[in-house]
């Protein structure tokens, strides 16, 4: 859990700019769009998916399996 950061602009959080650069959003986009994007992080660091808002956490449940 963190304090509320800037995700996009100049003031953004290194970590969601480093996030963003890994993992593009729609049509190739860094920018976050919206609230509760998700980002899926193996124990290595790298990046394995970054997930829409509309994207239930109970959806990612897959993809956490494979992850570990």
């Amino acid at each position: 859990m963190m304090a509320k950061v800037e995700v996009n602009g100049p003031k953004a959080s290194p970590l969601y700019g480093w996030l963003k650069t890994q993992k593009k959003g729609l049509l190739g986009s860094e920018s976050i769009k919206w609230n509760f994007t998700k980002f899926l992080i193996g124990r290595d660091g790298a990046v394995i998916g970054r997930f829409g808002p509309t994207t239930e956490p109970k959806d990612l449940e897959r993809a956490i399996e494979a992850a570990l």
